[in-house]
């Protein structure tokens, strides 16, 4: 980091960027930026004349007064780590938003270090894979890639990702099939832009009963209006007509996701549902809100949107490999998964990964529409440091046994100089044991803040990126 940070006097800081002397030691004693000696390493004091401010910091800190987001940096954050100026838009470059997923970093944040650190055709592994970013910048940026995650619908929305696709049939079966539950939909509402007689009442009632009759599911009955039920049903139905079912799945789910009754401010981890046709006030919007009655609204919104995402991407992928484990990181059988793919045999030349938080999501949980709707087996119990455990002592130890069981597991298959990069906010600083009982050592230590976390507020909140390798 010491190389990138451009060394200079307090002086020579305040003539460049248009300050006073006294602004940037004022900037120093509140711990906005660092101070460091001659060679780029942060000190407490300095003699006369040998101490040196980073310039990069300071304009950092100086574009996020403009912003109104100075209160997100302080003292020994990664200046470019924070990505402060990358609009919502580049954070959710094409197929990385098919899907919203709690926990998921940006795509920027992987790219920043497989550019520096790895080449192309390089195998990357990413044993915490979660949604499939690492994979999907992976492959971008011609690396073959790997990763494992332990819930089937984390798998799914990967592989969805990462498939390639006849780019025009996939459209087309996309936009029929929402034609279809639009006409079903007007239906429903008695629109008068659809032929009634095309759907005699008798044959429509049998098909909702038969709908209805399929949903087992308490949780799809309770948090979903009843028109958005029936419409979301059949969509489900329709899906096997089709080549590109998974897809067509994640398109479903995303939509689902966005029609629970639930309040427009807590998509993320809503608490119970709301009374169909009930008004509620809305901290989102600054209004009286109303729970949304249908699916299809969503349905309309995302299906244009993953065409078109899945589209941009195919112009950039590339040819290398990409392999979805569905299985348990601590005890997979890596060079048996890997058998019969383009990389059966090729040593892991990196990680990079970002394993669960201890005590913050449950990661079952977070997709239970999607596994109530699909009916996918859930893996609760095999999750790491899932938030229904708390974070007391024990939730902590048992933790560290889970994560360095994993890198247990698969650091064999690591190069000898392999390098590992784990991002982390590890606020009860249990990676150095994580490191030792797993036979690594921390190279270094990467801070940033993280801005921007779609769903989850706007409190100041920092990440580690630890840089490891294999000990000894």
């Amino acid at each position: 980091m010491s190389n990138d940070l451009e060394l200079v006097t307090i002086e020579e800081a305040a003539q460049i960027v248009g300050k006073t002397p006294a602004n940037i030691r004022d900037y120093i004693q509140r711990g906005r930026i660092g101070k460091y000696n001659e060679e780029g390493e942060p000190i407490q004091r300095a003699a006369n004349g040998h101490l040196r401010v980073s310039l990069k910091e300071i304009r950092v800190f100086l574009s996020l007064i403009e912003q109104g987001l100075e209160k997100h940096h302080h003292a020994g954050l990664h200046p470019e780590l924070g990505f402060y100026d990358v609009p919502e838009y580049q954070r959710t470059k094409h197929v990385h938003r098919l899907h919203p997923y709690l926990g998921k970093f940006i795509p920027q944040l992987v790219e920043w270090f497989l550019a520096r650190y790895f080449q192309a055709d390089d195998v990357i592994l990413d044993p915490f894979m979660g949604s499939g970013t690492t994979l999907v910048q992976g492959n971008e940026m011609k690396m073959h890639t790997i990763g494992i995650d332990i819930s089937p619908f984390n798998c799914l929305i990967a592989r969805v990702k990462l498939a390639k696709y006849d780019v025009i049939e996939a459209r087309a079966e996309i936009l029929e099939i929402e034609r279809r539950v639009t006409t079903f939909s007007k239906y429903l509402t008695r629109s008068q832009e659809v032929n009634l007689s095309l759907f005699p009442e008798e044959r429509m009632d049998g098909l909702k009963e038969s709908l209805l009759a399929e949903c087992q599911s308490e949780y799809l009955r309770t948090w979903f209006a009843p028109r958005a039920l029936l419409e979301m049903l059949y969509y489900r139905r329709l899906i096997q007509n089709y080549r590109y079912q998974d897809l067509l799945r994640v398109v479903l789910s995303r939509a689902v996701r966005s029609s629970r009754l639930v309040p427009h401010y807590d998509l993320a981890t809503p608490k119970a549902p709301l009374p169909v046709g009930e008004q509620y006030w809305c901290r989102k919007h600054n209004r009286y809100c109303m729970p949304i009655d249908n699916c299809i609204t969503k349905i309309h919104a995302y299906s244009e949107d993953t065409a078109r995402r899945i589209a941009q991407f195919d112009k950039l992928r590339s040819d290398k490999a990409t392999v979805v484990i569905q299985g348990d990181s601590r005890n997979v059988n890596l060079p048996a998964e890997l058998s019969n793919t383009p990389i059966a045999g090729r040593p892991i030349d990196g990680i990079f990964t970002s394993p669960p938080y201890v005590g913050q999501i449950d990661y079952h949980d977070q997709h239970i529409y999607a596994y109530e709707l699909f009916g996918f087996p859930r893996q609760d119990e095999l999750e790491i440091g899932p938030k229904k455990r708390g974070k007391s002592k024990q939730a902590q130890e048992e933790y560290i046994d889970g994560i360095s069981a994993v890198f247990r597991n698969i650091l064999p298959f690591l190069k000898p100089d392999g390098k590992i990069f784990i991002v982390a906010n590890d606020r009860f600083n249990l990676y150095p044991e994580i490191a030792r009982r797993s036979g690594m050592k921390i190279v270094d230590e990467f801070h940033r803040a993280v801005t921007k976390r779609t769903e989850q507020g706007d409190d100041p909140y920092q990440e580690t990126i630890f840089f490891m390798m294999k000990a000894g």
